[in-house]
């Protein structure tokens, strides 16, 4: 029997919920340690004072007339249900607790046990939660918006560019070499309107289906299948934002309004930046070799250069497969800057080689591949602005590499 006595108290003594004993009369008989530290009062202050004394002054009243009730029909029971339950600390300020009942029988006389648990940090967890939410429907609301900003974008650009066809096609229709060039045009026209159609409409899809389901999952269990949906927006926006830079690009350099402005950087530190930046859009398995000969010093168009090196990068990874590298060697020399980009990927059909650099222009082997065919056109025109040339070496199913050379900047 002293072993079980000794076991009860161990119990009692060190449970991490908080006890409290009141007899038939609703006084406070025993209290466990944790009970003391959830109240802040120690046991003597306690003993033999009204339950009550640990209520809010609003909730005693109706707690008393709740007790004796529960009295009469005395049941192991959780109290409060569906309600908040909070308690009242020796200092006055109120904490959130939740509360069960059992009682038993001595000697004819109810003593009923209260297990308390103190869920404040709980409560505050569940703020955070609802906080989230609303940031989420926050978030939902300026997506829609920013939809609703982004369709009207592409169907400006999408005007524009049409009126840039049709001006094309009337131009056409003035040239000498009618039936050839015509039939050029008209294919370029057609890979365009189809890769423009789908390039902005997969990614807009996304954005209005992950949007809408982010408002279905509302449970505190469901966050991994709301940052899921969000981070898919994130990266909608993103390929939309890289498509209309496409077109903006295009833009400015058709109106003569991109000029060389040539600065004095250290060619190791911005090549290791960019490949850093580029990092993050490897498939898997996927890394870069990068080489350097001669001086570090160079002196160009940084932002040019870099849109160049970042363009033919991002074409080797995305038209190579996982586990595939990717080369990218620099060498400085007296006359210039030479730059080779290699890969190892699906490469280009040689009868296309000669259309590579024309605007919209898409090989057969990659029209089911993102992009828009005015990637190596815009890098055409800045090395043009530069002064420097480009070149290809590719083989189907093989790879391909391209050489740059940019001159000193005089």
């Amino acid at each position: 029997m002293s072993v079980n006595v000794a076991h009860l108290t161990s119990l009692f003594e060190n449970a991490t919920e908080g006890i409290i004993l009141t007899n038939g009369q609703g006084n406070i008989v025993m209290v466990n340690p944790a009970a003391e530290r959830i109240f802040n009062y120690g046991a003597a202050e306690l003993t033999g004072k009204a339950i009550e004394i640990l209520l809010p002054e609003k909730a005693r009243p109706q707690h008393h007339q709740m007790r004796e009730q529960f009295y009469k029909t005395p049941s192991n029971r959780q109290m409060g249900h569906g309600r908040d339950l909070y308690g009242k600390r020796k200092d006055g300020s109120q904490i959130p607790v939740e509360v069960s009942l059992s009682f038993y029988k001595k000697d004819d006389e109810l003593f009923v046990i209260a297990f308390i648990v103190d869920i404040t940090q709980r409560k505050k967890h569940e703020q955070d939660i609802l906080q989230q939410q609303r940031e989420l429907e926050s978030m939902t609301h300026n997506m829609q918006k920013l939809n609703t900003q982004l369709e009207a974008k592409v169907e400006e650009r999408t005007l524009i560019l049409k009126e840039a066809l049709k001006k094309l096609e009337e131009s056409q229709k003035d040239l000498s070499e009618a039936l050839d060039k015509e039939k050029q045009l008209n294919e370029i026209k057609s890979r365009f309107v189809s890769m423009a159609s789908h390039e902005f409409r997969t990614p807009l899809s996304t954005v209005l289906s992950s949007a809408a389901l982010i408002a279905k999952y509302k449970q505190t269990d469901e966050q991994p299948q709301r940052e899921r949906h969000v981070e898919k927006i994130r990266n909608s926006v993103k390929h939309l934002n890289e498509l209309l830079e496409d077109f903006l690009s295009l833009g400015k350099l058709d109106e003569g309004k991109v000029e060389a402005h040539p600065v004095s950087f250290e060619l190791g530190e911005f090549i290791a930046d960019l490949v850093d930046e580029m990092k993050g859009l490897l498939k898997q398995g996927q890394q870069f070799s990068v080489q350097h000969e001669g001086s570090y010093a160079c002196f160009s168009d940084k932002k040019m250069l870099k849109n160049i090196i970042v363009n033919l990068l991002g074409n080797a990874i995305k038209f190579s497969g996982e586990g595939d590298p990717i080369y990218l060697h620099s060498r400085t020399t007296e006359k210039g800057l030479h730059i080779m980009v290699r890969d190892k990927g699906i490469g280009i059909p040689e009868d296309e080689h000669e259309h590579l650099f024309n605007s919209f222009y898409r090989a057969k082997n990659a029209v089911n591949i993102q992009g828009t065919g005015l990637g190596l056109h815009i890098i055409k025109r800045y090395l043009d602005i530069l002064n420097g040339e480009i070149k290809l070496k590719s083989q189907l199913n093989e790879g391909t590499q391209f050489d740059l050379f940019i001159p000193n900047y005089q």
